[in-house]
């Protein structure tokens, strides 16, 4: 090979012709990254495509935001009543966490990139590390989806009249935004699980059962303690995806601090421990223990992880996650909706 050439890198974000941005990211700021050094340069790509936009959204983590939502729904309508719903109310508790996930994918995408942590990426490309969008135009859709979250959650307090929920959901796009935000962001300090158990778990299905019927139960709790694992096995093996690219650009997620073996337990543990809340719901509420048809997914993920060597079984392990935690949100909810139990 000759002296200086660029050896092939399928599994890396694609490269042309470079502009000299030494010492700074992609938005012409210092880039944070601490592996970056003077002489860098960052890429240019072909501008982003519609299909690149909708990747970006990282489709695949939306059940993060669903499966909450929908037991949420179903914990309330054992409170509420036979016969008594609150369409309105859930459907914008949808919007809310769909606008928010997609938005903290973007902010994610955009704060990465400009920092350099993209740049060695290993799983589908971003927009910004790649060069394929503008920094500022990734930030504004970022914004943009923060904004309709907003919006839903404004008409919801309105609905409501619980005023204090503006506190909740300034909180929440506050938090998602430092998810790798701001000069020290908190998904670089191995609290990026701590963020999606209580947003993506407790306050995203406790805050829907609590917006329809004033109050919460135990179906709730345990619904959202179930799902909130999940969510932290997607991140877990997302993070486990990236683990040496994220200790070459100085990004200390869970797993750079407890190692390959240790993430791919603790994926394991909060993959399979649902299942288990599950089970005992399962005892009141009979239609429950349909979840289990989702370990058709759950153990060949677990399987994978814990032998997986590359990055494409590990990204096969986060899609199969995203099923499990879908259908453990779709039958939990229609156990809680359709099996008559004892309001708590």
């Amino acid at each position: 090979m000759a002296h200086g050439a660029r050896p092939a890198a399928p599994k890396q974000q694609k490269t042309s012709a470079p502009r000299s941005t030494a010492g700074r990211g992609a938005n012409g700021g210092r880039s944070g990254n601490p592996a970056r050094g003077g002489g860098r340069k960052v890429p240019l790509a072909k501008p982003a495509t519609f299909g690149d936009w909708v990747g970006a959204a990282r489709i695949r983590t939306l059940p993060m935001a669903v499966a909450p939502v929908l037991i949420g729904t179903g914990a309330a309508t054992i409170i509420a009543g036979p016969g008594v719903y609150h369409p309105v109310r859930a459907l914008l508790c949808l919007v809310v966490a769909l606008a928010l996930q997609i938005g903290v994918n973007y902010a994610n995408d955009y704060s990465d990139g400009i920092r350099g942590t993209d740049d060695l990426r290993v799983g589908p490309s971003r927009l910004t590390g790649s060069g394929a969008a503008k920094p500022k135009t990734v930030l504004t859709v970022a914004l943009a989806f923060f904004g309709i979250a907003a919006v839903a959650g404004i008409v919801l307090t309105i609905l409501t009249q619980f005023w204090w929920l503006l506190l909740v959901g300034a909180v929440a796009i506050v938090a998602a935004w430092f998810y790798t935000g701001g000069k020290r962001p908190y998904g670089y300090f191995a609290l990026g699980e701590v963020f999606v158990f209580v947003f993506f778990g407790l306050v995203a299905t406790l805050g829907t059962t609590f917006v329809q019927v004033g109050t919460v139960n135990q179906e709730a709790w345990f619904g959202a303690i179930g799902a909130g694992l999940i969510a932290c096995a997607a991140l877990v093996v997302n993070n486990l995806r990236d683990l040496e690219q994220d200790k070459a650009v100085g990004k200390r997620t869970l797993s750079t601090f407890i190692g390959r073996i240790a993430s791919k337990v603790l994926y394991c543990v909060l993959l399979l421990v649902p299942f288990g809340i599950a089970a005992f719901l399962a005892l009141f509420y009979p239609i429950a223990w349909f979840t289990m048809f989702a370990l058709l997914a759950a153990i060949p993920a677990c399987v994978i992880v814990l032998f997986s060597t590359t990055a494409r079984e590990q990204i096969l392990a986060l899609k199969l996650t995203g099923l499990v935690q879908l259908a453990f949100g779709v039958i939990l909810g229609l156990a809680f909706f359709y099996t008559p139990g004892i309001a708590s």
